[in-house]
C-alpha cells in the first residue's frame, strides 16, 4: 500500500473529527482503516504504556470518551509533512455536568505497509472520584 497522499490524509483528517462529534463509530473506524489498515502503535500520552491494534488504539477509546468528548482542531494548527499529520486538538471534555476543554499535541506518521504511529501529549487528569477522574483511572490504570 503506498502512503497515503496530501489529499487522503486531509480527508481523514475532517473525518476523524465530524465522525467522531457525531457519534458514527462504524464510519470512523473505516475512515481509519482507509489509511491505516495495517499495525496501529499508540503512545496516548506518551510516557505511558503503549497500546497495540485498533481495538484497543480505537474501538476501547472510542467507548471510553465519545459520549463525553468532542473535538475541535485548533485555528491553524492542522500540519502534514509527508506521511505525518499533526495538530492541536482542543478535547471538549464533560464530566459532572460541567464541560472543559483540554488541548492535546498529537502525532500521526503513517507507513508504507499500512501502518500508524499515534503519540499523543496532554496533562494526564488527576485520579480522583470525579467521573473524569474515573474514566481516566479506567484508560490509564495505575500499576
Amino acid at each position: 500500500m503506498p502512503i497515503p497522499n496530501r489529499k487522503e490524509l486531509k480527508d481523514w483528517a475532517d473525518n476523524y473529527i465530524a465522525l467522531w462529534n457525531a457519534g458514527e463509530k462504524e464510519t470512523w473506524l473505516k475512515n481509519w482503516r482507509k489509511v491505516a489498515p495495517g499495525e496501529v502503535r499508540m503512545l496516548d500520552p506518551v510516557g505511558t504504556p503503549e497500546k497495540l491494534g485498533g481495538d484497543q488504539c480505537w474501538s476501547d477509546s472510542w467507548d471510553l470518551f465519545q459520549a463525553r468528548v468532542k473535538f475541535k482542531i485548533a485555528d491553524g494548527c492542522l500540519f502534514f509533512n509527508g506521511n505525518e499529520v499533526a495538530w492541536t486538538l482542543e478535547n471538549h471534555i464533560t464530566a459532572d455536568n460541567n464541560t472543559s476543554i483540554g488541548l492535546s499535541i498529537e502525532t500521526y506518521r503513517f507507513e508504507e505497509d499500512g501502518s500508524v504511529t499515534i503519540r499523543t501529549y496532554y496533562k494526564v487528569p488527576a485520579r480522583t472520584d470525579d467521573e473524569l477522574g474515573k474514566m481516566f483511572n479506567e484508560y490509564l490504570p495505575l500499576d
